[in-house]
């Protein structure tokens, strides 16, 4: 299994950032193909379960191409495909399909989305070391995230309460947490998050809260995790099996929350976006998603 990043990695990825920033990015003209022209840039926004592959892939691609300059931040799913919508960014990134209505806000502004398959994604049910339990069903953890299960002792824990974190509602990952975990995949289902629930705005800030307090659960993308976590083992089929997440686990979908991490263009890309998004789709670009902690697409 793929070595996660460091947090050391995270600060260093964020100094890339600045960076590249510095390096004189501004949004290309929409329908100019980005990149390419003196003074312009890719700009490239969204989700922060991809920021720092994402980080990983700008920086690998200006030493194939340092005449391109390729400017990554996060602050969401929402964020990313707001900004394409708005036609202020090349790339946004997505942990999660966009919308109905954003798709035709899109269309409203004259944007046709098209989203590209980048990497898989193992979505890790975290926990503190000292925390004994080790294995949940989606059905239990259902329970927990609507309210129903209040103590650890129930689920084969420590008699103390289950403090419950998510991300922020602007996440696509608390998207994809809520409709396959909370609401069971049911289309149906109106079930939300428990009132009580922790809404934190990081990734990294569910992991300092699960490391300082035994009594919370969270969940990350598996490129997050570090050893001062716990994973948990998952079970989507009432308990006959369990699974911890991993590359080879999210694969084969033995682990039963995996989920596809998409780049969106507006339209078909062209010139440099394209040539871009297809060396991330080549051999280089899916070996540094292997290397971060994620699934390539198309993993043997």
């Amino acid at each position: 299994m793929p070595t996660p990043p460091t947090r050391r990695v995270l600060a260093w990825h964020a100094l890339l950032t600045l960076s590249l920033v510095a390096s004189g990015c501004r949004p290309a003209p929409r329908g100019e193909g980005g990149a390419g022209r003196a003074g312009l840039a890719i700009q490239n926004k969204g989700s922060d379960t991809l920021v720092n592959l994402a980080l990983a892939w700008a920086e690998a691609y200006r030493r194939v191409r340092p005449d391109i300059s390729i400017a990554v931040t996060g602050g969401g799913s929402g964020t990313g495909i707001a900004a394409l919508i708005n036609g202020t960014v090349d790339i946004a990134n997505a942990s999660r399909p966009m919308k109905d209505d954003e798709i035709a806000t899109a269309r409203a502004n004259g944007i046709e989305p098209i989203a590209h398959t980048v990497a898989i994604d193992a979505l890790a049910v975290i926990v503190n070391p000292a925390n004994p339990v080790d294995r949940l069903t989606i059905d239990q953890l259902s329970e927990m995230y609507i309210g129903r299960t209040t103590r650890w002792s129930e689920v084969g824990g420590d008699d103390r309460p289950i403090v419950l974190l998510s991300r922020e509602t602007n996440s696509g990952t608390h998207v994809y947490f809520l409709e396959e975990v909370v609401r069971r995949g049911d289309g149906d289902s109106e079930d939300i998050f428990a009132p009580r629930t922790l809404l934190m705005p990081s990734s990294q800030g569910i992991t300092s809260e699960v490391r300082r307090n035994p009594n919370a659960i969270g969940y990350d993308g598996l490129g997050y995790v570090t050893p001062e976590e716990k994973t948990v083992a998952l079970s989507g089929d009432a308990g006959r099996t369990y699974a911890l997440p991993s590359a080879e686990t999210a694969d084969d979908g033995t682990y039963p929350l995996s989920r596809p991490l998409y780049m969106y263009t507006a339209g078909e890309p062209t010139g440099e976006i394209a040539a871009y998004l297809a060396w991330i789709m080549g051999p280089e670009g899916q070996a540094l998603v292997r290397k971060l902690g994620f699934v390539p697409i198309g993993a043997p």
